[in-house]
């Protein structure tokens, strides 16, 4: 199976942050690969890794930091595929304003699609809507996935409606 989502983080103790997104993808049935690399300790490393990953048949980079969170901004100076980089709020972090702010504001020329702080489940769906601009099938199973967001508001709309006080007029 060739992986089309590369999920990359600065760190093994990422891993809790990143697993809904590979939750989501594993749910979805998109093929992915998981690396911990750090761009301060391993930068020729990571910079093999991007550099390689459209030929593994990567199509969109996942990339994880915190801290500086550099990680993101150098995957995406290594490679032509969009990178989609998860602000971690870690445990040298100033509430995770550092990761934010240090992914979000790459310089002209380096995009990189920032995603909430610890946002990893928004990160696979953004992965899987870039995706399924080229893939009709997987486009149906993102228009089903949306539909189901729907139906989980109308049933939990229904479930208030249950919910009694004096004064409420719903």
């Amino acid at each position: 199976m060739t992986p089309v989502v590369s999920i990359i983080m600065g760190s093994v103790s990422d891993m809790p942050v990143v697993r809904p997104a590979a939750d989501f993808l594993e749910q979805m049935e998109i093929p992915f690969e998981i690396h911990a690399l750090s761009a301060h300790r391993t930068p020729q490393l990571v910079a093999k890794v991007a550099e390689g990953a459209a030929a593994r048949g990567v199509k969109v980079i996942i990339a994880a930091a915190g801290g500086a969170a550099h990680l993101p901004g150098v995957i995406a100076a290594s490679t032509t595929l969009p990178v989609i980089g998860i602000p971690v709020k870690s445990s040298n972090s100033m509430d995770g304003w550092d990761s934010v702010l240090s992914i979000l504001q790459m310089p002209s020329g380096i995009p990189v699609a920032t995603m909430a702080l610890d946002g990893a489940k928004n990160a696979a769906i953004f992965a899987m809507q870039i995706l399924a601009t080229g893939d009709p099938a997987l486009a149906a199973k993102l228009a089903g996935f949306k539909e189901s967001l729907k139906t989980k508001v109308s049933k939990a709309n229904d479930e208030l409606k249950k919910i009694e006080y004096k004064f409420k007029t719903n």
